[in-house]
């Protein structure tokens, strides 16, 4: 065959693709919006993206599951979800297309392993739309407001309902906090839209009103005069941390639950995925998300002990410069967090290793924990020294931790990461508080002693566990297969 006629056939074939992905994402955003029912693929996110975007994560999908994730093949599976009739639900493409490529001898079609698959959907109770405060509008608030906004859909999960700020509020501070909404020096332009009401005292965001509620302390607020009930109060503002202070949010009219985007005294600290089926939301009101560290650390820190057994460990955070920082020298009451953030490598205490133990408490005394932060503006670093009581192998390692990517219960937070490549801007939004660095790890020759990798953005990644830890709170999880 003359090479003319084989990129002539080449094109074809691309241009066969890019329209089955013009397909493919019409039926995801009619099962979105229709149905509340979001896909992913492989815990990547589908909503909002283009042709090229979903070309590539099907690319990611074949290369972690090391067998050809198809477009035409997600399409066919795609279109038999849609003619069931499923609760709202979160479903992964790339698993049901990989297991359909596995079990596809027994099954007549698509629509015939489909239902088999999600057959338990009929069981999901019916879950009851939350209100949400964010308590603060900071760098995690933002990121928490764009997402529930990006992801309100039909409004049957968490519904952001107000932001409470400090201070005055005019025309121009309104508008202020509407640009930082907007934009954003890491994460970029917001994929909405974003407007003020200055006379309603709110923001419109994606036609959806936000109030902006001015006050100087919890109790002062009647949520209730602005028709918010039973509401879940996420305080993003770092100034209450134990329970007694926390607990004045809940002297508020109209507020039911705290959660709070910090590590926390003499309240659950829970990194969602590992320990949160031991605090019930019934009896329990008041809850932290742990540190975005301890999220990234403790999923793996589980599957590494569970396995090999850890005897003890040292942890160094490389982490990205935080607001606590100055930006130029000056007075600081810790020495070396007064020299300039974006100029330093600067030596910090972190409590991520006495954090773990209160997600793992087999744990607890065997780690020992520093950081260094850098001159980056967001993607942290985790390096894990750990000394294992079970031989293993580098191989043993980067499979098991595989598994547990693709499987179980942790699948939302770690990402099994297969570059040869990757640095610290490449994970800058990714939802997954953890991303497995396998090309990094190293092993000691008599396997007792394993050195893990483990990027994470410390502000997307966090923001996203505060979401689901939300979700549990407030007993809006969906049905869900992945």
């Amino acid at each position: 065959m003359s090479t003319h006629l084989t990129y002539d056939k080449e094109l074809a074939f691309q241009a066969d693709r890019r329209k089955a992905t013009v397909e493919f994402i019409k039926i995801v955003n009619d099962l979105w919006y229709d149905k509340a029912i979001e896909l992913v693929i492989f815990r990547n996110q589908l909503i909002d993206k283009s042709v090229s975007e979903i070309l590539n994560l099907h690319e990611y999908a074949g290369r972690f599951v090391e067998k050809p994730i198809s477009i035409f093949d997600s399409v066919e599976i795609l279109r038999a979800i849609k003619t069931l009739d499923l609760p709202p639900a979160k479903l992964d493409i790339g698993k049901l297309t990989y297991e359909y490529h596995l079990a596809e001898s027994k099954y007549n079609n698509a629509m015939a392993f489909v239902a088999s698959k999600l057959k338990d959907s009929e069981a999901h109770e019916i879950i009851k739309p939350k209100d949400v405060v964010l308590y603060g509008f900071g760098r995690i608030g933002r990121l928490v407001a764009r997402e529930l906004l990006a992801k309100t859909g039909k409004g049957n999960q968490l519904r952001l309902r107000a932001i409470v700020t400090r201070g005055k509020l005019d025309a121009t501070i309104l508008e202020k906090r509407a640009a930082l909404l907007r934009n954003d020096s890491v994460h970029g332009i917001f994929p909405g839209t974003v407007t003020t009401d200055i006379n309603n005292e709110a923001l419109i965001i994606n036609g959806t009103t936000v109030k902006i509620i001015s006050a100087n302390a919890p109790e002062e607020i009647d949520y209730t005069s602005y028709d918010i009930k039973d509401a879940l109060i996420i305080d993003n503002t770092g100034a209450f941390r134990d329970k007694t202070e926390l607990a004045r949010h809940l002297k508020s009219k109209g507020a039911s639950k705290v959660l709070l985007t910090a590590p926390g005294k003499e309240i659950p600290n829970i990194v969602h995925g590992v320990n949160h089926l031991d605090y019930q939301p019934d009896a329990i009101n008041i809850f932290s998300a742990a540190s975005c560290t301890t999220n990234a650390i403790t999923p793996i820190l589980k599957v590494i002990d569970d396995a090999f057994q850890i005897n003890s460990g040292h942890i160094e955070t490389i982490h990205a410069y935080t607001n606590d920082q100055n930006l130029v020298d000056n007075f600081h009451d810790k020495y070396r967090r007064g020299r300039a953030a974006g100029l330093n490598m600067v030596i910090t205490e972190t409590g991520a290793g006495k954090a773990v133990s209160k997600a793992l408490p087999k744990l607890d005394g065997k780690l020992t924990s520093n950081a260094i932060r850098v001159p980056v503006p967001n993607g942290s670093l985790a390096i894990l020294n750990l000394e294992l009581d079970t031989k293993t192998s580098l191989s043993a390692i980067n499979q098991l931790i595989k598994k547990h990517a693709l499987e179980g219960n942790l699948v939302e937070q770690i990402k099994y990461e297969m570059s040869d490549e990757l640095v610290s801007s490449d994970i800058i939004g990714c939802s997954a508080p953890v991303i497995y660095d396998s090309k990094a790890t190293i092993v000691r020759a008599d396997g007792k002693n394993a050195i893990l990798y483990i990027w994470y953005d410390n502000e997307y990644g966090y923001s996203h566990q505060v979401i689901r830890l939300a979700k549990y709170i407030s007993k809006v999880r969906r049905y869900h297969y992945y």
